[in-house]
């Protein structure tokens, strides 16, 4: 295996490979930092340019590419609280705290040292025992989907500070966005009133940065006319301190975990791993009500886990020929297209060509941390623009990113829609977080769903009969129950010691 990889090293690390890596990582990262785009799009428009190079070269492009969005999105979500994707909504709930504290620098900082950790234990573990590994994913069929959604979606009652009331009928708004368009099933439009622009379903983008951009804006800009909102934020420091670290690193350890176990299951994806491994560091880090508050764990943990999705996502694709997510079934098309079937004999049969993206991973990984490290010190100044100046641009950026969507006027007025409610919430303390999960996670849990009632010819009895399914669902209601249930245990104490 060491052969094997020393092999690839040779192939990745020659000129041509290495500046096609460079290449993909900058874009990568630049596509991230701007939201309507996104990993799967991009790999998309750049699948002509496979036809032009060789099998090697062409796959290093697309997971370079892959790679530098998943880390691009946390530049926004912290500077300016928009996700720059799905699976970056997690780190707005700390890192933009901590730049409207003055520590932009040091959340952008642990973002790339988590991210460069996690991207390089995915690949570790693929260069080890990714077969084996992949194969325990084949146990996962619809009814385990779906109770992992399921589970996931209990979890948010750790984002709402316990108040799972709200975050329940949050979710449910969210998973009722996710109906509108084409019926799975009859094909038949749902919840579209005639309207064409509908049937393709209301863009997880588009809910984005209404709910988060806009009401951002309009929050600001109250706070600013009345006095209450600093209108300079200093920059600070750019980097980590040794101190930070150290406090970051068991939960850099826990995301990175966590994050790959939920990667590699097809379809799962980053945005389930990210919002899974946030609930769990909550339940298992010390002082877990810092989190939420500007903590710098909360910047670490959700980033971490999203490049060890990343990377776990590729374990399917390349062993079983099952792509994790979008951007990996664009990737499938393209090796397709290039004559390589991926599956079992993958290593057999293209043995080359994956050790050498394989190496390609492992530096891409430390281009990414190399490249974006002096660029913290300017993504950081942003925060030193006065947010009367500030707020217009990221206005523009917000509606050009909407229009790039589909060149639709619906898609407009639905953001515009989308931040009004998001105001509403943040003014009235409804959580938005649980809403985005529940459009997220919307349309594959319904899939999930309507696939295993055909399998069980209508029976609900199948996510009852099948262990692993069981254990989610149990999970579920544990969930649920534990903060109510550890309430009620604390009130019970506290009247014990004031009658004694």
């Amino acid at each position: 295996m060491l052969q094997h990889l020393l092999n690839g090293f040779a192939v990745a690390l020659q000129p041509l490979n290495l500046a096609i890596a460079l290449v993909g990582s900058l874009v990568g990262t630049l596509i991230g930092v701007l939201p309507g785009l996104g990993p799967t799009a991009t790999i998309a428009i750049l699948i002509p340019l496979v036809f032009t190079m060789s099998p090697v070269s062409a796959m290093i492009m697309l997971t370079s590419v892959y790679y530098g969005s998943m880390y691009g999105g946390s530049t926004t979500s912290i500077l300016v609280n928009i996700p720059g994707e799905s699976a970056s909504v997690v780190t707005t709930l700390d890192g933009h705290k901590m730049a409207l504290q003055g520590r932009a620098g040091p959340a952008l900082a642990i973002a790339a040292i988590g991210s460069f950790i996690a991207g390089t234990f995915a690949v570790l573990v693929l260069t080890v025992v990714g077969q084996p590994i992949a194969s325990l994913a084949l146990k996962f069929g619809p009814p385990e989907f779906f109770s992992l959604m399921l589970f996931g979606l209990a979890t948010v009652a750790s984002l709402t500070g316990g108040n799972v009331g709200k975050a329940i009928v949050t979710t449910a708004l969210g998973l009722m966005i996710a109906t509108v368009g084409i019926d799975l099933v009859s094909g038949a439009p749902r919840f579209t009133f005639g309207n064409p622009f509908l049937q393709d379903g209301v863009d997880f983008v588009v809910v984005a940065i209404g709910i988060f951009a806009l009401s951002e804006i309009v929050m600001t800009a109250r706070e600013v006319w009345a006095g209450t909102r600093t209108e300079l934020v200093k920059s600070g420091r750019v980097w980590v301190n040794w101190e930070e670290f150290k406090y970051s690193l068991p939960s850099i350890c826990r995301g990175t975990f966590f994050g790959f176990l939920v990667g590699m299951l097809p379809g799962a994806g980053a945005t389930l791993s990210t919002f899974l491994a946030y609930n769990l560091e909550k339940r298992l880090a010390k002082n877990p009500e810092k989190l939420g508050t500007g903590d710098i764990r909360g910047v670490a943990n959700p980033e971490s886990a999203n490049n060890a999705a990343s990377g776990a996502s590729l374990i399917p694709l390349l062993t079983l020929g099952i792509p994790g997510g979008g951007a990996t079934a664009v990737m499938l098309g393209a090796l397709m297209m290039l004559d390589i079937t991926p599956g079992p004999l993958m290593f057999e049969k293209h043995g080359a060509m994956l050790w050498a993206l394989i190496a390609s991973m492992y530096v891409g990984n430390a281009i990414l941390l190399f490249l974006n490290w002096p660029l913290v010190n300017l993504f950081a100044k942003v925060m030193a623009v006065p947010a009367r100046f500030l707020m217009p641009i990221v206005l523009v950026i917000s509606a050009v990113g909407v229009w790039s969507l589909s060149g639709s006027d619906v898609d407009l007025l639905l953001t515009g829609a989308a931040g009004l409610l998001g105001y509403y919430m943040r003014r009235h303390g409804w959580p938005i977080e649980p809403l985005i999960l529940g459009l997220i996670l919307g349309g594959r849990m319904e899939s999930a769903y309507r696939q295993s009632l055909i399998i069980s010819r209508g029976s609900h009895g199948i996510f009852f009969t099948k262990p692993i399914s069981l254990s989610l669902l149990l999970g579920t209601v544990l969930f649920l129950a534990l903060p109510s249930i550890l309430s009620r245990f604390r009130r019970g104490k506290e009247l014990q010691a004031a009658l004694a």
